[in-house]
């Protein structure tokens, strides 16, 4: 059974860095995506960054441009989003998702379609 665990949310100051971690069991196709996606109270569910597992091929929202970095832990079922120069705009509670043979943008930009999802961790940039 698949199951996403993330971890690394918390209360950071403006400008401070985050970074959000997301475990993946249980997958058995071999073509995937992992994204992270954030909603903030009142608001939509919107995807942050997306990566494609089996070449690294990665998305970014604009909002998450220049400052997220999304990456995979070499041979591990572990994706991480780094997360710098962060705005009270960015608080919210991330989500991680898997979904199965599909594009990057796609994928960030299809969030009520996507299958699978963790279990979410809160992010609250505050001073």
């Amino acid at each position: 059974q698949l199951q996403l665990v993330e971890s690394g949310g918390g209360l950071v100051q403006p400008g401070g860095s985050l970074r959000l971690s997301c475990t993946v069991s249980g997958w058995t196709l071999d073509f995937f995506g992992i994204g992270w996606f954030r909603q903030a109270p009142g608001k939509e569910r919107e995807g942050v960054s997306c990566i494609r597992m089996n070449d690294n091929t990665t998305y970014y929202a604009d909002s998450a441009k220049g400052r997220f970095t999304i990456y995979r832990e070499h041979d591990k079922m572990t994706v991480h989003l780094h997360m710098n120069s962060l705005k009270p705009e960015d608080t919210g509670v991330y989500y991680c998702a898997a979904q199965g043979l599909i594009t990057t943008q796609a994928m960030c930009n299809m969030a009520p379609l996507i299958d699978y999802w963790g279990q979410g961790t809160q992010v609250t940039v505050s001073s």
